[in-house]
């Protein structure tokens, strides 16, 4: 079935009138809206020791008696999981490794849930021995072992399979708990960064493709382990020397959405204004995804050195922009050509309602 879903051309996708309210749609709807209707309805302190709760790139507790603190997270694209099996796996593993460390976190390990279809079906079982050889690429290179597991087939609706969703958890360390970091912009006045790539990425297969043309097709994006690890090192290294402000990584829904949540997740709602590259298509450099690309907020002051240990790193960084008081989220293309440009009580009432909207 790979030959018909990977072919894709995105001459073929026209791109949206008013892109404002494409960022609009896609924070409202369920794959990327907020997740607080479900993790307000349960105790989250941990018996007090939680430091970071729901809502950023992993949760972190502290390790009572000690400095130390545990992070945690859990990642899975199904879309792109059905689209190259083997590819997807690989990028959960990525991704959660890359969510530890936007926390400032070294990943320790991987349990994982493996939600299959009927396996007595060929197409099936080659895609649950598709993921698993994915998953020990990515451990493999990432240096991150797999301690347990489970898997569940048969997981069918008449006759029709989910999409393969090798679910991995994986958890890490923190030496000093004070060093943790958030997803959210903290405050007004710092300079935003694209740690990785800033090349235009891709809408083949992403979360903008399947919400606002009802498209599953193309393929995953490429997953270069070795930058991820660099990357991962980069950022812990950040963390620990103080450097970083906040971290959050680009992933579902592209650039546009992961600005909007880090506006929107911290401890007060914090206004944004970035300029983006050069780019072909506008849909794709704001909502294109790609691997390997973290959004940082730092203070002025320490743009050059983190910039310099970025280059040192061999890891691309590339200043987008800052945050203010404007109560805003401006995005604008080469010569103030103006993409988006939306108050965040508008993007706050958009993502807050996806889930209640519809389960209630």
């Amino acid at each position: 079935y790979l030959k018909g879903v990977q072919r894709f051309d995105a001459a073929e996708i026209p791109q949206p009138e008013n892109l404002s309210q494409t960022l609009l749609d896609l924070m409202g709807s369920p794959n990327l809206g907020s997740r607080d209707w479900i993790t307000s309805q349960y105790d989250q302190t941990v018996r007090t020791n939680t430091l970071v709760g729901p809502g950023s790139d992993a949760a972190v507790v502290r390790v009572k008696g000690t400095r130390r603190a545990l992070a945690m997270t859990s990642d899975c694209n199904h879309r792109w999981c059905y689209l190259d099996p083997r590819a997807g796996a690989a990028h959960a593993v990525a991704e959660a490794a890359r969510n530890l460390s936007c926390s400032g976190a070294r990943p320790l390990g991987v349990t994982d849930c493996l939600n299959f279809g009927n396996p007595e079906n060929p197409e099936i079982m080659w895609q649950f021995r598709e993921a698993i050889r994915g998953m020990g690429d990515a451990c493999r290179a990432l240096g991150v072992p797999v301690v347990s597991g489970n898997v569940s087939f048969y997981n069918e609706t008449r006759g029709q399979a989910i999409h393969p969703a090798p679910v991995v958890a994986m958890v890490g360390l923190l030496e000093d708990a004070s060093t943790r970091l958030e997803s959210g912009f903290p405050s007004a006045g710092l300079t935003l960064l694209l740690l990785g790539d800033a090349g235009e990425p891709s809408i083949a297969a992403s979360e903008y493709l399947a919400q606002i043309h009802g498209r599953e097709a193309g393929a995953p994006p490429p997953l270069d382990l070795e930058m991820e690890k660099r990357l991962g090192e980069l950022l812990r290294g950040l963390a620990g020397r103080r450097l970083l402000a906040s971290a959050h990584d680009c992933s579902d829904g592209g650039l546009a959405v992961t600005l909007a949540e880090c506006c929107l997740v911290g401890p007060v709602a914090v206004g944004a204004h970035i300029r983006l590259p050069e780019y072909e298509r506008a849909d794709a450099a704001l909502f294109g995804e790609a691997s390997g690309r973290v959004l940082v907020a730092v203070v002025p002051a320490q743009e050059a050195d983190v910039a310099e240990t970025a280059r040192q790193a061999g890891v691309p960084c590339t200043r987008l922009g800052t945050t203010n008081e404007s109560g805003r989220v401006r995005i604008e293309g080469p010569g103030d050509h103006g993409l988006v440009d939306l108050a965040l009580d508008d993007l706050q009432r958009a993502w807050s309602a996806a889930l209640p909207e519809m389960l209630e």
